[in-house]
């Protein structure tokens, strides 16, 4: 865990909590759960989940976390989803090993524990609908009213819930309710539901059952049949944790009772996390697909280049707090950039391409200079670039009449050409209409290697690619997908949608990547010099190569930071 000095307290407490309970309150064996509900693909506030269920089972001698779906929901549910939640824990560095659950597991289970509560006064099925239960719920300041059946004898009440089951009724007839306080200070308490009917398939059970238990009724006993000791959940559900609390007292499993930690969820700018709103941006095709890469998926992430090791050490970083806050992307992909740095390759592309020709260079010689694949990674070895008599550079490198200050190449200015040979410029073609076509200059056969024999120095160092073997790609380069750092705060009199940035992708066809890259593979990272890191996208083929931008050079947060 992170030990920053601002979030030392807050980071903390979780495992204050666990480790009092293991000195004071005879825990043996602690055993968390990342409980997702496949409805939609992970996003980057699971990540940090994830991070600490896994987290603090790794911490602790034979602690266990395991992976559950509470899959009480099948109107939204889906094996896809299962499928990508599963994929995106173990590529973010988790196993679960033999510790795959659902709540579906336990319908049987749970619908034994709803006929005891029966039995014991303790529950009743209503006949109120959806909207009678909200208009009897009352107020804050007020109590609600008992619905007419809360008297129902338990044997009709059995009948019914087995009538229910059995899919005799209509959705919205009748549900199923617990009995505790309709006058509780917590509305949450006042006879909650605990069954509803459902006439739909389950991805699972497929239509073995009618009746579907609510999030609350599954949760904590899904938590409590598992011997889950620390339920770690977002800050949200702190109002739930009395009903939590009197669910798992009512059944009385002969375990360990799981006991309901809250921390606050992760908010990061130019985001959205509500599922809902990914949801639409997808089926409304304001993205490509979950895993675009502008999308706060895990798999949109991955996709866009962002390192498993990086978002652990983000996760790490930001830690664990009682409190909601915003934080800054720049700290995301501050987090991301130092684990970019150590195993990215370093390769050169020319993203905006001008050709350069070397007139005094042999015309058919082709030379091979060893590059070092990655400074910050000896064992990485190196490569060869060839270099011959056109190339092409950047055209943000070149100025016909630059200023004092400009110290990349110009006429009669000299430059390096990185790892291979001084460089001179001595003039340029221009089409009719003024625009430059072609760069002309002369190198010094004597600086190979990019080191003056006569110790001359030049101030400006430029990457380059060879025209005869450079290979053409697609670049697509990124920028956040909301024009706001806060997207779902409608105070402006906006919606989210409204504040779609319209320029969050940008394509260019024109790029010119070093040879090399033609076995580029798919979610490997590069550093292409001098412009960003990027990787190999899936839409790309032998034919042509896509590489998404994944994020800039240039480290604004860690200036702030230090």
């Amino acid at each position: 865990m992170s030990t920053d000095n601002k979030t030392e307290e807050s980071l903390n407490f979780v495992r204050q909590i666990i480790e009092d309970d293991i000195n004071n309150n005879g825990y043996t064996a602690i055993k968390t759960r990342f409980p997702p509900e496949p409805n939609g693909y992970l996003h980057i506030g699971h990540a940090k989940s994830i991070c600490l269920n896994f987290g603090i089972s790794q911490l602790y001698k034979g602690a266990t976390c395991n992976l559950r779906f509470d899959d009480t929901n099948p109107e939204k549910e889906d094996v896809e989803f299962e499928n990508s939640i599963q994929a995106d824990v173990k590529w973010l560095g988790f196993d679960w090993q033999d510790r795959l659950y659902h709540s579906s597991d336990y319908f049987e289970t749970l619908y034994g524990f709803a006929q005891k509560l029966i039995r014991e006064g303790k529950a009743y099925v209503c006949s109120l609908n959806l909207e009678e239960i909200r208009a009897t719920r009352g107020t804050v300041k007020e109590a609600g009213k008992n619905s007419p059946d809360r008297e129902r004898p338990f044997e009709e009440s059995l009948s019914l819930l087995e009538d229910m089951k059995n899919g005799k009724f209509e959705d919205g007839t009748y549900t199923l309710r617990a009995k505790i306080d309709m006058a509780h200070p917590n509305m949450k308490m006042r006879d909650p539901l605990m069954y509803r009917i459902r006439k739909i398939a389950h991805h699972r059970t497929g239509n073995k059952w009618s009746i579907y238990p609510m999030y609350d009724w599954a949760h904590g006993l899904s938590d409590a049949i598992e011997g889950i000791t620390h339920s770690i959940c977002t800050l949200e559900f702190e109002v739930n944790r009395p009903l939590y609390d009197w669910f798992v007292n009512a059944v009385d499993i002969q375990k360990q009772k799981p006991k309901q930690i809250e921390f606050a969820r992760l908010n990061l700018e130019y985001t959205v996390m509500s599922k809902r709103k990914l949801l639409q941006l997808v089926q409304e095709n304001h993205v490509n697909g979950w895993d675009d890469p502008r999308m706060p998926t895990i798999a949109g992430m991955r996709r866009r280049g962002y390192t498993p090791k990086g978002i652990r050490n983000f996760c790490d970083m930001i830690g664990v707090s009682k409190v909601d806050s915003m934080i800054t992307y720049d700290q995301f992909t501050y987090s991301v950039r130092e684990d970019l740095n150590k195993v990215a390759q370093r390769v050169m592309a020319v993203l905006n391409p001008i050709k350069v020709i070397i007139d005094n260079y042999p015309d058919n010689q082709v030379e091979e200079f060893e590059t070092e694949n990655n400074p910050e990674n000896d064992a990485d070895g190196t490569r060869l670039v060839p270099f011959a008599k056109e190339l092409y550079i950047e055209k943000n490198d070149f100025m016909e009449e630059p200023p004092k200050k400009f110290f990349r190449l110009g006429i009669g200015r000299e430059v390096r050409f990185k790892g291979a040979y001084f460089i001179t410029c001595q003039s340029v073609d221009k089409d009719e209409d003024g625009n430059i076509t072609a760069i002309h200059c002369t190198y010094d056969p004597q600086s190979k290697g990019g080191n003056s024999p006569d110790g001359r120095k030049v101030k400006g160092t430029i990457h380059w690619v060879s025209a005869k073997h450079a290979i053409n790609a697609e670049i697509r380069n990124y920028d956040h997908l909301f024009s706001t750092p806060n997207p779902s705060d409608e105070s402006d009199g906006k919606n989210f949608l409204e504040k779609i940035n319209k320029n969050s992708l940008q394509i260019s066809s024109i790029a010119k990547l070093e040879p090399s890259l033609k076995d580029a593979k798919i979610g490997c990272n590069y550093q292409f010099m001098r412009n960003g890191y990027y990787c190999l996208d899936k839409d790309s083929s032998n034919e042509k190569l896509i590489f998404n931008s994944t994020i800039g050079l240039r480290d604004s947060w860690g200036k702030k930071k230090s």
